[in-house]
């Protein structure tokens, strides 16, 4: 056990009073977290925790706290709430001393692969199972603790805070993030993904000033060393299709791209686990072993074996791990500038090709609405299609005005005019949710392999009649009837009405960010986004 970093504890408000685990290695932290029975070990050597009544991220209690620095950047409503800073210090409080009569666990480590952009982390926690995730998500760099800290994160996921109606909280738990002071509070939740969240967001407050445009999305790279990138919202295959097995992955969900190259900000994957098939995600298989953490999952009768089908804790059975268990992984987690971009869209409406290639301004059109959908049976209410947009296929994780991620995507376009741009949806051909089928996954595969060779569309493309989209009349291996979403449907016009029911929900959710951008104080003569696409 190495010595404790006592200073960075006193900064923080922290008076230790009982044990100091400091940058344990994966083997001690398992030990430590069986024998305080935070998690069970599986037949494959990866442990299992359960994370309580939170088994997602609770983004109606996150807040970033509204100073003189961030009253005139933050884009401020239902996604950013304000918190007073007077508030923060309160709460910050009760986490510094909840944390000094716990057990700690403290780790340094670093966000962001490229040495030039690199942000020194210190995570701290009370429980064995989140530092490991710590150190499966982050990069471990031994260079990093000769830097000052850049950012702390306190996890107090057992703290409630019982007075939480005079601090003006609706709940006894809440995420809040002072950007000033960089300083991230986790507070009576227990779902990890808080943690690399709140790195993401804040990161993608400070990158954008540097000139970088941060992205949720995944990267691969192919053996000529061309990059792709996959933006996708929760459950458009994003983590799948871009764990290749013939392409070396770059980084699962959160990347930047800088004026030369594009690097991952994280050390580690953080993948959805329901249904996993070792026959169709075998990457994401064979990663979960030793030092992986499981989230949320049940065993089969009598056994260790993990039963991924099974949904009674929760659908967001996740896994964290680090890029070292990918078999096929790229060691400098950066890569060039990518030549091929792919916005995934699960289409319950099945109105969408399953592939059309993007102008510029229908890349930036996209790229703000960030859709994909919700069907029948996945939350109480739903009976038919419902459509989900999240500005930059991140929403929830932006704390600028969308627009300034949109004008960075133009830049980055602009500067390099080969990048192609792609829409992929992989949700439902031949109609709609309940109607038609979902597209085979080994279908897209196909196609986006053929958009990665450049052998898609070598018989020319087609012009959707509503969307306007430029579809490909072939791609190898696939029959062409496939590519066209129109053909496949029986009645025509039944598919004519679809497609201008979403159409118009595009253009209903757009009308909310198409604002004249120059009003926006972060940018420098900014050209606004047309809405003609």
């Amino acid at each position: 056990m190495l010595p404790s970093p006592i200073r960075q504890f006193s900064h923080l408000g922290i008076v230790p009073s009982k044990q100091i685990f400091y940058q344990l290695d994966t083997a001690a932290l398992v030990e430590q977290a069986l024998r305080n029975q935070e998690a069970t070990l599986t037949a494959t050597g990866a442990l299992n925790m359960q994370t309580g009544k939170f088994t997602g991220r609770s983004p109606k209690d996150r807040f970033i706290v509204m100073d003189q620095h961030t009253a005139h950047t933050v884009d401020w409503g239902a996604i950013n709430q304000s918190m007073d800073v007077a508030i923060f210090n309160k709460i910050h409080q009760r986490v510094a001393a909840f944390i000094s009569d716990s057990d700690i666990y403290a780790r340094d480590c670093q966000a962001i692969a490229d040495p030039q952009y690199a942000q020194h982390v210190f995570v701290v926690s009370t429980k064995a199972c989140q530092d490991l995730f710590a150190k499966n998500m982050f990069i471990e760099s031994e260079t990093i603790t000769s830097h000052p800290v850049d950012w702390n994160i306190l996890v107090a996921s057992d703290l409630q805070l019982e007075d939480h109606l005079d601090l003006g909280l609706a709940h006894e738990h809440c995420i809040a993030l002072d950007l000033t002071r960089k300083l991230i509070l986790i507070v009576g939740t227990g779902y990890t993904g808080e943690i690399k969240k709140s790195i993401f967001s804040v990161l993608n407050y400070i990158l954008p000033l540097k000139g970088i445009l941060s992205m949720h999305c995944s990267a691969n790279v192919g053996q000529d060393g061309d990059t792709a990138l996959f933006f996708g919202l929760s459950g458009t295959g994003k983590t799948t299709l871009s764990n290749d097995p013939e392409r070396y992955l770059i980084g699962d969900d959160e990347h930047g791209w800088a004026r030369d190259s594009i690097f991952n900000i994280e050390g580690g994957c953080y993948a959805k686990t329901i249904g996993l098939n070792p026959h169709a995600e075998p990457v994401i298989h064979e990663a979960i072993r030793f030092g992986a953490l499981l989230e949320n999952v049940t065993y089969h009768p009598h056994t260790r074996t993990v039963d991924y089908t099974d949904t009674s804790l929760t659908e967001n059975t996740r896994v964290s791990y680090p890029l070292e268990h990918v078999r096929t992984y790229s060691n400098s987690n950066r890569a060039a500038i990518p030549k091929n971009i792919f916005f995934l869209s699960a289409d319950a409406f099945g109105v969408l090709p399953p592939i059309s290639k993007l102008t510029v301004e229908q890349a930036l059109y996209y790229f703000i609405n960030g859709y994909t959908s919700k069907v029948a049976g996945t939350e109480m209410g739903i009976s038919s299609p419902s459509s989900t947009f999240s500005a930059c296929f991140g929403a929830a994780f932006m704390p600028l005005h969308p627009m300034h991620y949109a004008e960075l995507l133009r830049t980055k376009l602009a500067e390099n005019p080969d990048t192609n741009v792609w829409l992929v949806n992989t949700g439902w051909i031949a109609g709609p949710y309940g109607v038609g089928r979902r597209i085979k996954l080994s279908i897209t595969r196909e196609i986006i392999k053929a958009a990665l060779r450049g052998t898609l569309g070598e018989e020319g493309y087609q012009q959707h009649p509503i969307f306007g989209l430029s579809f490909p009349n072939n791609c190898p291996n696939i029959p062409s009837k496939l590519l066209d979403p129109q053909a496949l449907w029986e009645n025509t016009e039944a598919y004519d009405a679809m497609a201008r029911k979403l159409k118009d929900l595009f253009e209903e959710n757009y009308t909310k960010y198409n604002t004249a951008v120059a009003a926006l104080p972060l940018l420098n003569s900014p050209q606004a986004i047309k809405t003609t696409v």
